[in-house]
């Protein structure tokens, strides 16, 4: 998924952690899910950020 769609997927994940009402098991399910899109989406900024550095010396060099 790109990084638009990881955001959307998380803030459903929270909004359905913060309704409550799950049982245990899906409610750690989805805690799982969003504990590993925020380390992708964690991943996909840094990313952008090292390109944009890459241009950015590549244009004043």
């Amino acid at each position: 998924m790109n990084y638009e769609e990881n955001i959307k997927r998380l803030e459903e994940i929270v909004s359905q952690l913060e309704e409550g009402g799950q049982p245990l098991d899906k409610a750690l399910d989805l805690y799982k899910e969003g504990v590993e899109l925020s380390v992708e989406c964690k991943k996909q900024l840094e990313n952008a950020k090292l390109q944009i550095n890459t241009v950015m010396e590549d244009n004043n060099g």
